[in-house]
């Protein structure tokens, strides 16, 4: 490669010879200007104003033009001999860590090759000083004619110098955010974190220029006679009205050319239902039933035991069966009351009708038994 540009690193009272070299290149497509009518080139001549001739690239140097246009001229020389320590040095002023600089800041990338033999292990300990530190140097050079600032970095096996703009080059972002008050819900957050991760990483060998590709075949058509391939249709685009549909469409999207299923996920998300169940209600109600239905399980049992101690005859049956039933009638009625009891919570009244209905069932009991048995005498 060929260098651009010979000086040394300043590094303390370390001088290091080394070479500028440019890092990248373009590959883009130029063209040239041409007369629509005959295909004729269209060319800038440089011409000397005073003479009206067109004069070669060795007869061109440098001026400046003064405000009130005297022309000053200024020649290599001159510019070799300007008072600053950077007119062939880059000189190394500080060491930071490397997200102190803001990319904003970042220009054209340069190799600094080692100017000779004399030059390796100097330019080798700076580069281990720097993989030790991790850290970057902020440095001052001038370059076609002016003083530039730059930050040095490790690549690989080499230095590599960027081209920073001074501070006061970078334009505040002044009326460049929304001015309007916007509220971002956790939801679209959530799906935003979701579409991030659905793309991933990429490496980034894998991207090229698939603008200067499609450029090259329509060059290539037009060279053989051929009819330029057929633009795609543009994709359907509208206003976006709902960002949580856009951003589920998005997520699905990059799901599905992924290979990865659409749904499911942290992506989805599902409404709410409009109406909730409410519980079953609990206390006394539910006490009363299950007090009625255990009354009404106890009613077969005194009229198995009444109908097991009868004796024989028709009326002394008849008489056990009414003894059953009332007492059995008592014994419901007892428990209908203490389940109001459970209701009202005052068991004392209740208490006291059991009794009054026990024993009158009692009474009426063994008035019962007494009358067949004076019959039978008769």
């Amino acid at each position: 490669m060929r260098s651009i540009w010979n000086g040394a690193i300043s590094f303390g009272l370390v001088s290091i010879p080394i070479k500028l070299v440019n890092a990248t290149e373009s590959h883009a497509i130029s063209f040239r200007q041409i007369h629509t009518e005959d295909n004729g080139r269209i060319r800038y001549r440089k011409v000397c104003e005073l003479e009206e001739r067109e004069v070669g690239q060795s007869e061109i140097g440098k001026a400046y033009e003064d405000a009130d246009g005297t022309i000053i001229p200024i020649t290599d020389e001159d510019l070799s001999h300007l008072p600053i320590p950077t007119a062939r040095t880059i000189e190394i002023v500080a060491f930071v860590p490397a997200d102190r600089i803001d990319p904003l800041q970042m220009g054209s990338a340069y190799y600094l090759a080692a100017g000779g033999a004399p030059a390796a292990k100097p330019y080798a300990l700076l580069r281990e000083a720097f993989r030790r530190s991790d850290k970057v140097a902020i440095a001052k050079f001038a370059l076609r004619g002016r003083e530039r600032l730059g930050m040095l970095r490790v690549v690989g096996e080499a230095i590599v110098m960027h081209g920073l703009l001074w501070p006061d080059e970078v334009r505040t972002p002044e009326g460049v955010a929304p001015d309007t008050d916007v509220t971002i819900r956790d939801k679209e957050l959530d799906l935003a974190d979701a579409l991030m991760d659905t793309l991933g990483e990429v490496d980034l060998d894998d991207l090229h220029d698939e603008y200067r590709e499609a450029l090259e075949e329509v060059i290539a058509a037009k060279a053989s006679g051929e009819a330029p391939p057929e633009a795609p249709a543009p994709a359907a685009g509208g206003q976006v009205l709902d960002l949580m549909a856009a951003l589920e469409n998005s997520v699905r999207a990059a799901r599905e050319s992924r290979g990865a299923p659409a749904a499911g996920g942290e992506a989805e998300v599902r409404p709410l239902p409009r109406g909730r169940t409410s519980p079953k209600e609990t206390g006394g109600k539910k006490s009363t039933s299950t007090t009625k239905r255990t009354a009404a399980a106890k009613k077969p049992a005194p009229a198995r035991k009444s109908t097991s101690k009868a004796t024989p005859g028709t009326k002394k049956t008849t008489a056990a069966k009414s003894t059953t039933a009332k007492s059995t009638t008592a014994k419901s009625t007892a428990a209908k009351s203490t389940a109001r009891t459970g209701a009202t919570g005052n068991p004392a009244k209740s208490t006291a009708a059991t009794k009054k209905t026990t024993t009158a069932t009692t009474a009426k009991a063994t008035l019962a038994k007494k009358t067949p048995s004076r019959k039978r005498s008769a």
